[in-house]
């Protein structure tokens, strides 16, 4: 389970700038602790379903958003499984997107590790997002700069979204990233001695 860090407040400072629809259905992908769905309901959305392929931590988003009277509902699964269950005004998500050797199946890495370019859950949701947004509806995710903000954009411009970067900030390495600075050094997604990334917010607006 990924416990809330950096990207998680930015995306909660972007949701909070972008401005709840009025009724809003939510879906909250890869939700973890359910930070982003308790931000939705603050927010003041009507419907809010939190998804995560890990028991533990809808288990958490659960808890988390009763302690704050809100409601949720928990799926366990993958995102894609939604497709053709309803359609949400907004979908956040905060994706494993660290790039790694390979793509855990199972255990905590699994809540980050993405493969060799950090994309291999971004890709799929890039696929899938159209499908689960309503008209007018809104996607907000966050990811690091290491994974190419640029090639999310044109994924999610081809689904026939418009698309753009909200939201930037620098900050310095976790332990995960601190732990592997090495190996990204070697591969060329970072250079030697560097101890800080860039996230971003990209937003996505059907039409």
């Amino acid at each position: 389970m990924y416990r809330p860090q950096e990207d998680t407040w930015l995306m909660a400072e972007a949701l909070e700038e972008a401005g709840m629809p009025r009724g809003g259905r939510v879906l909250d992908v890869c939700t973890g602790t359910g930070a982003l769905a308790v931000a939705s309901g603050l927010a003041g959305a009507s419907e809010i379903t939190a998804v995560d392929l890990s028991r533990r931590a809808l288990l958490a988003a659960r808890v988390n958003a009763r302690l704050r009277g809100l409601t949720v509902r928990v799926r366990h699964g993958d995102f894609g499984d939604l497709v053709g269950q309803g359609e949400f005004d907004v979908v956040t998500a905060n994706p494993p997107y660290v790039p790694s050797v390979d793509v855990p199946v199972r255990g905590r890495a699994r809540a980050w590790d993405a493969g060799p370019d950090g994309r291999s859950v971004l890709d799929r949701l890039c696929a899938v997002l159209p499908l689960l947004l309503a008209d007018k509806g809104m996607g907000l995710i966050v990811h690091s700069a290491l994974c190419d903000p640029d090639v999310t954009l044109r994924q999610l411009r081809g689904g026939g979204l418009k698309a753009s970067v909200v939201a930037r900030r620098t900050v310095a390495f976790g332990p995960v990233m601190r732990g592997r600075a090495a190996w990204l050094a070697r591969r060329g997604l970072i250079d030697n001695g560097q101890e800080h990334e860039e996230l971003v917010v990209i937003r996505a607006d059907a039409a």
